[in-house]
């Protein structure tokens, strides 16, 4: 497990390497600009989601026939798919070294404002994809007027539920966390294992961060981050968050150190839980195991306030063009289609993502029939903005107070560490 020390020194240095990375000369692709009559392009796509590869096989295979039909272009995508844990990582170090794909995925919320700063995100706002994006998305992607990605997630997530279970066990989902205690304790009554833990994989367990800090300061803990972005708070103000921590880590399968994301959804689709932490973007690797898996998206109890028992609403993985590739247009045209009218519908269905654009005809999936009554009712917050250090601390942080080598303090402290070493690079 890399140390924090190396991890602070590597966003030191690549803040320090994106501001001075951005002359034309370190682009990434060959090929000429316009790419047209016949020319041959390569063009260079980077996405976090090796889950997914199929999918995004089969469509950068219907980009490259489009462009051979519609502007005589030989395109060649050279897709790269690193695993979640490493293509934060390996982005950033890519970009530093003047390295930087055409078209890169990033998280809308969490990235924009970062990788915008640097100089590193061509503005899209001119693209016809944009008049497409529904309202209530394309914030997400938008900073000081200028769209600069194409949303592909849009989420609504808090913890993720078997319907079948709850049902024959006459358990309702809880609004509190009293309620959850007793969801628990009936499921336990009966042999059910309430909750899947599947920390190998570090991004999990992380996942308490955004659901605790987002309700808490939509709640009882309204300006923590503005607080810690001025460096007068601590996450000492959120102690709570270990209450719904402690509970599903105390009440869940075992051996959870070597279990990851898929293992972890095989075995929530075979039934072996009730509950899992984790988001409905597991939801085609789950009915990859079990196509009938009857299951629902559901707001996380955090305390016993039910007002703060709320949906985490957020845009996540976007597609930015690289203001320094050479073949722009290219990039520009595979963004756009992307949102493409004929078959951007089937493609976003394939991923089992929302839609996002008044191109989608799809219908919603059923299990986000829950999750939608939510937002509905205005009972969500937007993903709070942490910054992408802090999260990427919070893993190892929280890895490590799982396996009982730190304490709640432990955690506050580096989670506090964190942020104040983010804020002496961003300031």
């Amino acid at each position: 497990m890399r140390k924090a020390l190396t991890l602070f020194l590597v966003s030191i240095l690549f803040a320090g390497l994106l501001a001075g990375c951005t002359a034309p000369g370190s682009s990434s692709s060959s090929g000429d600009a316009g790419g047209g009559d016949g020319k041959k392009v390569e063009l260079k796509v980077f996405i976090g989601q090796p889950r997914f590869k199929e999918q995004y096989e089969t469509y950068i295979d219907q980009f490259i026939k489009k462009q051979k039909e519609e502007k005589g272009r030989e395109v060649t995508v050279k897709l790269e798919l690193p695993s979640v844990n490493e293509a934060d990582q390996l982005l950033k170090t890519r970009l530093a070294s003047g390295d930087s794909p055409d078209v890169f995925a990033l998280h809308a919320v969490n990235d924009i404002p970062v990788y915008d700063k640097a100089g590193y995100l061509e503005d899209l706002s001119g693209e016809p994809f944009v008049e497409n994006l529904y309202d209530t998305v394309s914030p997400a992607v938008t900073r000081d007027g200028k769209v600069l990605a194409v949303p592909l997630e849009t989420l609504q997530w808090g913890f993720i539920y078997n319907k079948d279970i709850f049902k024959e066990n006459g358990v309702e989902v809880p609004k509190t966390l009293t309620e959850m205690k007793a969801v628990i304790k009936t499921l336990e009554d009966k042999g059910i294992t309430p909750f899947i833990r599947a920390y190998k994989d570090s991004y999990i367990p992380q996942l308490f961060l955004p659901l605790t800090v987002g309700a808490l300061e939509s709640t009882s803990n309204k300006g923590f981050i503005d607080s810690m972005n001025a460096g007068e708070g601590s996450f000492a103000d959120l102690k709570a968050m270990f209450e719904i921590i402690d509970l599903v880590h105390a009440h869940g399968t075992d051996r959870p150190f070597e279990v990851g994301q898929d293992q972890g959804a095989a075995a929530f689709a075979s039934g072996e839980a009730a509950m899992w932490v984790q988001g409905p973007w597991m939801a085609e690797s789950m009915l990859a195991t079990n196509e009938k898996f009857n299951f629902g998206v559901a707001a996380l109890p955090i305390n016993d306030d039910p007002n703060a028992t709320l949906i985490n609403l957020s845009t996540s993985t976007s597609l930015a063009v690289s203001k320094v590739s050479k073949v722009k247009d290219v990039a520009k045209d595979f963004v756009n289609y992307i949102l493409d009218e004929q078959d951007s519908s089937a493609f976003y269905e394939s991923l089992g993502f929302n839609p996002i654009s008044e191109v989608h005809t799809f219908e919603t999936y059923p299990w986000l029939e829950d999750s939608a009554k939510y937002v509905e009712d205005g009972k969500v917050y937007q993903d709070p903005l942490i910054p992408a250090a802090v999260k990427s601390a919070s893993e190892k942080l929280l890895q490590s107070y799982y396996a009982g080598d730190s304490s709640k303090e432990d955690v506050i402290e580096g989670l506090d560490r964190a942020w104040q070493e983010y804020n002496k690079v961003n300031k």
